[in-house]
């Protein structure tokens, strides 16, 4: 059982449209989140500044529980880590 907070994901993934990382870091978050019972969503840099202004050279950009986590490229291992040493607390 995960203590997240309903309507409050613990993954957020930052995207670009048309950028291939985000399509492999979506399947390997969407898989890792799944398997741990965490909830995530997706976030676009496109119309929205405060994203772009940060990740636009960095997407994409894996946050759990609001902190970088990763960016370019997403290790499973390790988002999984972090996702179960955080729901041990």
């Amino acid at each position: 059982m995960n203590d997240e907070v309903p309507g409050q994901p613990r993954v957020v993934l930052v995207t670009s449209p048309g950028c291939h990382l985000c399509d492999d870091a979506r399947e390997i978050v969407a898989r890792v989140c799944q398997a741990v019972d965490v909830g995530w969503r997706e976030e676009s840099i496109r119309g929205n500044p405060r994203l772009a202004d940060r990740y636009s050279d960095l997407v994409p950009v894996v946050l759990v529980d609001g902190s970088e986590h990763a960016a370019w490229r997403v290790d499973e291992g390790g988002l999984r880590s972090a996702l179960l040493v955080r729901g041990d607390d």
